[in-house]
């Protein structure tokens, strides 16, 4: 637990034990490929923000779920060698969420998710960790897990804390939830299906930000919209970069630090993200980060 009794950075989200097969391409509808290697590797939205969040400097909990088996107990030892703190992570009877992930020589993946214990958290889980979420710095969230149980956290969170919803994989949302959000950081087909940015800022949203892989990102607010040039890497894999991103910009928010500069380092972190295979070893820490900020 935090010193003070509140965290940086609190996340309400999944967390997956990732099967990763290389391809020297990603297959099409119907064909076979043969792959060059295999690994296994902790993911879910939920645990590679989490984790990159901490790695980022925050002191950072996370809130989900995991099941008795193996993948489970790998899980929880990720979180607690990277320092997130684990009172909320329940344990329930039903399978550890995977994640089974295609990677192309060229960096670029198809998943497919099988959520198994990340929808067994529920409205009256999240109500037992209020003080944990209401006294969060910044609360993170996505859509892995229930959105009923993304809409509880939301409701809950301070009136100081900074929501932020990554919203992936791509859904409708409600009218209600969108009210409770502050920060969204869409890709460009979630935003589309979102309604476009005029729809989200018209629900009460202050800040939108598109990001846009090898092309940076676009912050929106009623007033501006900004292009965030991109950190220029030659990708190896782009597992988790989107999760490190969302997790750098959660991090720095928390600090005090302004979102123009919470944005450039974030770039960088998903950059860096992408030089390393598998979702939570490519996550980078801050150090790493800011040394590439000071060359910039």
């Amino acid at each position: 637990m935090a010193l003070d009794g509140a965290f940086d950075v609190v996340v309400v989200g999944s967390a997956n034990l990732d099967l990763v097969a290389r391809t020297p391409r990603l297959p099409k509808p119907g064909e076979t490929v043969t792959g060059s290697q295999y690994f296994e590797s902790c993911g879910g939205k939920g645990a590679n923000q989490a984790i990159a969040a901490s790695r980022a400097g925050a002191r950072t909990a996370f809130i989900g779920a995991i099941g008795t088996d193996h993948a489970g107990e790998t899980l929880r030892a990720a979180f607690t060698s990277n320092k997130v703190d684990t009172t909320a992570l329940q344990t329930v009877g039903v399978p550890t969420g995977r994640a089974l992930i295609g990677v192309s020589d060229d960096g670029e993946n198809s998943i497919i998710v099988v959520p198994g214990a990340n929808h067994a958290i529920t409205v009256g889980d999240i109500a037992r960790n209020t003080k944990v979420i209401s006294s969060a710095r910044v609360l993170l969230c996505q859509l892995e897990v229930p959105v009923e149980v993304v809409q509880s956290a939301f409701s809950l969170a301070g009136k100081d804390t900074i929501r932020i919803l990554n919203p992936a994989p791509a859904a409708t949302l409600s009218s209600e939830l969108l009210a409770l959000v502050d920060v969204i950081i869409p890709n460009e087909h979630e935003l589309k299906l979102l309604g476009g940015a005029e729809t989200l800022l018209n629900h009460g949203i202050k800040t939108i930000i598109v990001t846009q892989g090898a092309q940076g990102a676009t912050l929106i607010t009623q007033d501006a919209q900004t292009k965030i040039q991109p950190y220029v890497v030659v990708p190896v894999d782009s597992t988790g970069a989107g999760d490190a991103f969302c997790a750098m910009i959660a991090a720095r928010l928390a600090i005090g630090e302004s979102m123009e500069k919470a944005l450039k380092a974030a770039v960088v972190s998903g950059a860096l993200t992408t030089l390393v295979a598998g979702a939570v070893p490519s996550l980078p820490l801050w150090s790493e980060v800011s040394s590439k900020l000071e060359s910039m």
